[in-house]
């Protein structure tokens, strides 16, 4: 498929993957509706480029989003924002506050706009929804239980709304994509062999041109083929 003149919304916008998203996508010509938590992160996107503030943490603000974005065209939604918290358990070191956000963000948010918004899509012939998840999802690390469970929920439910959507006939693709770590403010300092953000962008909307249900970015890869193997091997790989 290609993206000229495709209404498209991606989350998280401001920087990382999703403002490299956003980027691509407009010089392929698509109207991007590029969504951070305030307008302001949004101010040097290039003009062409429409800026959406919203914080996916809260309830209220993703049922005004859904409201507005209802009686518009939507060609595809990229439900890419996400955030990660550091917390040990068993140390004590973890709040309800905290917890309530991250689930908020990277799970409740992306079901909450699938849920709004997947009429709207399915007015649009060869639309598309992809939620990015992460090899995370296959087997947690110690650091981030909240984040890793985020991220296995997402992916469960992605599986479970494409089943739903193909067996209502609707013709909207449910994509879950399997992002690398990347170079990005949120991986700071953690891990290594990084892609760029550039480089995760480009393999995700590759595999969205490419009409795949599954998009495996980088080493994530190899991960796939671990995993169907040893389970518990990349069990010891994540673990950290």
């Amino acid at each position: 498929m290609r993206f000229d003149g495709r209404r498209i919304l991606v989350t998280g916008a401001s920087r990382g993957i999703g403002r490299a998203l956003a980027l691509q996508l407009a010089v392929e010509g698509a109207e991007v509706l590029a969504l951070a938590r305030t307008s302001e992160a949004l101010d040097d996107l290039p003009e062409g480029i429409e800026r959406l503030a919203c914080d996916l943490a809260g309830t209220r603000a993703r049922s005004a989003l859904i409201a507005e974005l209802q009686g518009q065209r939507l060609d595809g939604v990229i439900n890419n924002a996400g955030i990660q918290i550091a917390a040990d358990f068993a140390k004590g070191a973890a709040d309800a506050q905290g917890i309530e956000q991250e689930l908020a963000v990277n799970l409740t948010a992306p079901m909450h706009l699938a849920a709004g918004l997947l009429p709207v899509l399915a007015c649009s012939p060869g639309s598309f929804l992809v939620n990015v998840t992460s090899g995370l999802a296959l087997a947690p690390k110690r650091q981030a239980p909240v984040y890793c469970a985020s991220k296995a929920g997402l992916r469960s439910f992605t599986w479970a709304l494409r089943y739903q959507a193909e067996d209502a006939g609707l013709r909207v693709r449910i994509i879950d994509c399997v992002m690398a770590l990347a170079a990005t403010q949120m991986t700071a300092g953690r891990g290594r062999g990084k892609i760029s953000p550039k480089a995760a962008a480009a393999a995700l909307l590759d595999g969205v041109a490419a009409g795949n249900s599954e998009i495996w970015v980088g080493q994530m890869k190899l991960l796939r083929l671990i995993h169907r193997l040893s389970p518990e091997l990349t069990a010891r790989i994540l673990r950290g």
